[in-house]
């Protein structure tokens, strides 16, 4: 399975749309005045950014973070200010599209080693010894 290339939140940030609400929390008057809490909303579906195979990883491995329409939503509230928590979802987008349009390595077969199917067989042969006594028991 070849490399399937994977682009960043610059190459679409055309297409993400930024929402701005209160932050939750500590943080006194500034958290209940300013509007510091970032959403980015991407409709991945719909994105002529990516190719057909992207949007297909995408979906299938972001499917839990999606919503019913298939809108990617990434929230960051823990700075205080507004243009930091915008950077810190560009980020996280960052990162999720990287974990999502990785290649798995496949695994390599491998024998048990000599060593192993030993002592496999010794404890078997242990245990069997073991059941061997206990029928030859009388009262």
């Amino acid at each position: 399975m070849e490399p399937i290339p994977v682009p960043t939140a610059q190459e679409v940030r055309p297409e993400l749309e930024f929402l701005t609400s209160r932050s939750s929390g500590a943080g006194g008057q500034n958290v209940n005045k300013v509007n510091s809490k970032v959403t980015l909303q991407w409709d991945v579906a719909n994105s002529a950014r990516l190719t057909p195979e992207q949007k297909a990883r995408i979906l299938d491995k972001l499917q839990s973070r999606l919503s019913s329409t298939g809108i990617l939503t990434i929230v960051s509230q823990e700075s205080r200010s507004q243009l930091q928590n915008r950077d810190l979802v560009m980020v996280k987008l960052d990162e999720l599209l990287r974990k999502a349009l990785a290649t798995v390595k496949r695994r390599k077969k491998t024998k048990p080693t000599k060593a192993s199917s030993q002592r496999r067989l010794e404890s078997k042969k242990r245990a069997s010894e073991k059941k061997q006594r206990r029928s030859g028991w009388q009262e």
